[in-house]
């Protein structure tokens, strides 16, 4: 065994049973691309040009827009490079960095809707001293504490896989490298990687849910102590998109790596919720539906196009106008 050749390339086999559909799926995953990559480009434009959205809430929903812009873009080009009927080969490098910053970005993403949970049990359960625990200095301190522990769980996976002698097969059987596709693979004893990488995922999953779980407990404890029914109303709301894309996170989460047994048809099937339609929804989901959003991204578009020499009364900038006013 450790004198066959070593692995140079890996062949990306795309998603099980769908052969002849190739056309199908590259628009529609080119759509969700698209979509994603408008959809958050506008939230940080309404965030950065707004003065009124530069709060705790408002700079985390900045750092997962910047997150759901490059979380897609790990596998989704060169999907979509292979739906067209180009190589699916992919390096060994290139698939060590598919996998580095897959886990990289969706480590965040599991950090920062824990820091958001936080924010929200801050401003719902200590609102006269809001701006005291989540100061400027704290937001930094937690954003940049959250990319940086990303980094460090996403080398450590990384290293524990790619330490691995691979000596073929060399077929990956989904659409991007990742830890159950991509470990099989080593013509070595994989039981201490596994077990080590399965445990790591585990455990940060669960860490963050049960910290997100705490802070929404006492959450809830505080609302239902509100009085006025509208009152309740209006909590509930600031936090019901974040509940939202929390399920829509741990779900795909739960399937992929805490279930016992693997079927690559139904893990593709939940990495491609995961990688390309989870991204494009968040917008609508957490932002592009917030009115405050939507009157600073209506008066960013109008701005930018009265200065680029339209007048405000012209057809493109009222078209615009009235399209944002609907959302």
């Amino acid at each position: 065994m450790w004198n066959r050749s070593a692995v140079t390339q890996f062949l990306l086999m795309g998603i099980p049973h769908t052969t002849g559909m190739e056309n199908v799926f590259f628009v529609l995953f080119l759509a969700f691309y698209l979509l994603t990559l408008l959809g958050n480009l506008l939230i940080l434009l309404a965030i950065l040009t707004s003065s009124n959205l530069h709060t705790p809430m408002y700079f985390f929903l900045g750092n997962l827009s910047v997150l759901d812009i490059f979380f897609p873009s790990v596998s989704s080009p060169k999907m979509m490079l292979y739906l067209m009927g180009l190589s699916r080969t992919i390096s060994y490098q290139g698939c060590a960095s598919q996998l580095f910053f897959y886990h990289f970005l969706g480590c965040t993403e599991c950090f920062l809707y824990t820091v958001m949970a936080y924010d929200r049990f801050a401003a719902i359960c200590h609102p006269l001293r809001y701006t005291v625990i989540m100061s400027h200095k704290v937001c930094v301190v937690l954003s940049v504490g959250t990319w940086l522990g990303s980094g460090l769980h996403a080398s450590v996976l990384t290293f524990l896989i790619f330490r691995l002698p691979y000596c073929g097969p060399n077929e990956v059987h989904n659409f991007f490298c990742d830890i159950p596709v991509v470990l099989p693979l080593a013509c070595a004893d994989i039981s201490l990687a596994q077990m080590v990488s399965f445990t790591n995922v585990g455990m940060v999953a669960l860490l963050c849910f049960l910290l997100i779980l705490t802070s929404y407990t006492r959450i809830a404890l505080s609302i239902l102590k509100i009085r006025s029914s509208e009152g309740r109303r209006r909590a509930f709301s600031t936090c019901s998109a974040h509940l939202t894309s929390i399920l829509l996170f741990y779900g795909p989460v739960v399937l992929i790596y805490l279930r016992p047994a693997s079927s690559p048809w139904l893990d593709s099937v939940v990495q491609v919720l995961n990688n390309i339609v989870t991204p494009s929804l968040n917008p609508l989901i957490y932002s592009l539906r917030n009115k405050e959003v939507k009157l600073a991204l209506r008066k960013s578009i109008i701005h930018a196009s009265v200065e680029g020499g339209l007048p405000e009364s012209s057809p493109d900038v009222l078209y615009v106008h009235c399209a944002l006013r609907k959302m």
